[in-house]
């Protein structure tokens, strides 16, 4: 099946002709648009299973791959492959659809087809950004799920939605355009779209600064990284809850996977020359983000500002690395500031994933986000308090959940190239605990906050699959990440001698 059978190609494609299907069955069968679209998600999900069964793992390139040519007279091809780095987020991104969609069963009646279409087709489109090896096809899947989230927040959002859908669009939009010149030039400069060809493309220092910039800021705001990040809060305000979670669990990653697939190797001079602009923003990201999730009285503000600051590790780790392969000449150290920030990226999926779900579990049934509405849920909701606690510790940084991992591994690689980086590092694990902890105070322990809470019934068995399935996640990657660290070794080993060599 490695590099016969278009396994990638049914992966992107599949979810997104399902998606069309879903529109065709229309508003007026509501169950059937649920059943059709969960049945395609699970079947997008197990088509992932062929990626690791067949799967080599000592191999640092790339796999299943497919090239055609798309647009003959600019040398555009539909040219699409994985390496272990994007078949970790592609799996992320087909367990974390199914989930969404199964959560969203009974919170959304208004146009179901078109609420469950608009996933399948997003679904589909980020399969394709983890795919892409022609960069512009990484830029058209890149805008493209763009389109769909657009429509989920505006359709289907809060009483801000309009606002925030504008904004979220203005702001990745606007940044990608940076791109889009970055890669025009690369072209004109190269004569390819083909990311090895970019890879091998001598560049002075001048370029490389003026392409660092571009892809900084377009990947910046996607992750996000302070100050581009105040798209973030308004939008997973307004979004309904499996888009919030999306937006959360995997479309954050886009900005980490941009810097590693682009920057890092494309401008490697430039990216380590600058490697202190990032480094600085994610420390204040880590620290300042921490303490404005502090003051927050809206359960969804205060994880999307959570999810800001624990992002700030990705591009911790990734600028750390190149310091130390080339200030100190420790590729080891590398190598694990590079994992540490995709076993965050992962893990972050899961944590963030599952705290957004389960404010949608009680906002279904209070319809309510704020904290002062809530207390002593757990006196009436004893399994989904099991759940919250276990996920607050999980964002909280506590060993044994996958929220300990990525951040570790991290502030190991930061305290070889600076013990005052790493303490701003790991000084995020305390506020991080401040802020959820107390979250889980005010919502969750104490006695029963007022009539409402008391009416609330605990989770059903659809909603505690959800969280069954995002717990099984964070708890064996918190405990068993080594099969993870495996499938990205070869290609992070491979990424970290490409940084260590000078393009000048």
């Amino acid at each position: 099946m490695n590099g016969t059978f278009p396994l990638l190609s049914l992966l992107i494609w599949l979810p997104i002709l399902a998606g069309v299907i879903t529109l065709a069955i229309g508003n007026a069968r509501p169950t059937m648009a649920r059943w059709f679209a969960v049945a395609s998600a699970v079947l997008v999900f197990a088509l992932t299973v062929p990626l690791f069964t067949r799967f080599d793992f000592a191999n640092a390139g790339m796999q299943f791959e497919e090239a055609r040519v798309w647009i003959a007279s600019y040398s555009i091809q539909y040219h699409v492959g994985i390496d272990g780095i994007s078949a970790a987020l592609i799996a992320l991104t087909t367990f974390t659809s199914v989930l969404v969609l199964i959560g969203a069963w009974a919170s959304v009646n208004e146009r179901v087809s078109q609420y469950y279409a608009a996933f399948l087709i997003l679904e589909g489109l980020m399969i394709g950004v983890f795919s892409a090896l022609d960069s512009m096809l990484f830029y058209v899947f890149f805008e493209g799920m763009l389109i769909p989230m657009f429509i989920i927040i505006g359709v289907w959002g809060g009483p801000r939605r309009v606002y925030a859908s504008v904004k979220f669009f203005l702001y990745t939009f606007l940044g990608s355009l940076f791109m889009l010149v970055g890669l025009i030039y690369l072209y004109l400069k190269g004569g390819s779209w083909q990311l090895s060809d970019m890879y091998a493309l001598p560049l002075t220092m001048h370029e490389q600064t003026w392409l660092f910039f571009a892809f900084f800021i377009a990947f910046a705001v996607k992750v996000p990284m302070f100050p581009v990040h105040t798209w973030l809060p308004d939008a997973h305000v307004e979004a309904p809850t499996a888009g919030s979670v999306v937006l959360a669990a995997i479309m954050l990653k886009i900005g980490g996977y941009g810097f590693l697939r682009f920057a890092l190797p494309i401008v490697p001079d430039a990216s380590w020359a600058w490697a202190w602009l990032p480094l600085t923003l994610s420390i204040i990201a880590v620290i300042y983000v921490g303490l404005v999730a502090l003051v927050q009285d809206d359960m969804k503000k205060l994880i999307a500002y959570s999810s800001i600051a624990h992002m700030g590790f990705v591009t911790i780790g990734t600028f750390v690395a190149l310091s130390l392969v080339r200030e100190l000449g420790n590729p080891i150290g590398a190598e694990l500031g590079l994992q540490g920030a995709m076993v965050q990226m992962i893990s972050h999926g899961f944590v963030s994933g599952a705290m957004f779900s389960c404010v949608g579990v009680l906002y279904d049934r209070m319809h309510s986000r704020m904290i002062r509405d809530y207390g002593g849920v757990a006196n009436v909701m004893p399994w989904f308090a099991a759940f919250m606690v276990f996920f607050a510790m999980a964002n909280s940084g506590l060993p044994g959940t996958s929220g300990f991992v990525g951040e570790f591994m991290v502030i190991l690689a930061a305290f070889q190239k600076s013990p005052l980086l790493a303490f701003g590092a790991a000084f995020t694990l305390i506020i991080g605990a401040a802020y959820t902890l107390w979250l889980v105070k005010r919502v969750v322990w104490g006695e029963v906050g007022n009539a409402h809470v008391a009416e609330l019934t605990d989770i059903n068995k659809r909603e505690g699959f959800v969280l069954g399935a995002f717990a099984v996640g964070v708890l064996l990657l918190g405990v068993w990440p080594k099969p993870l660290t495996d499938l990205m070794q070869p290609s992070i080993a491979q990424l970290a001698k490409q940084i260590e060599s000078s393009k000048l």
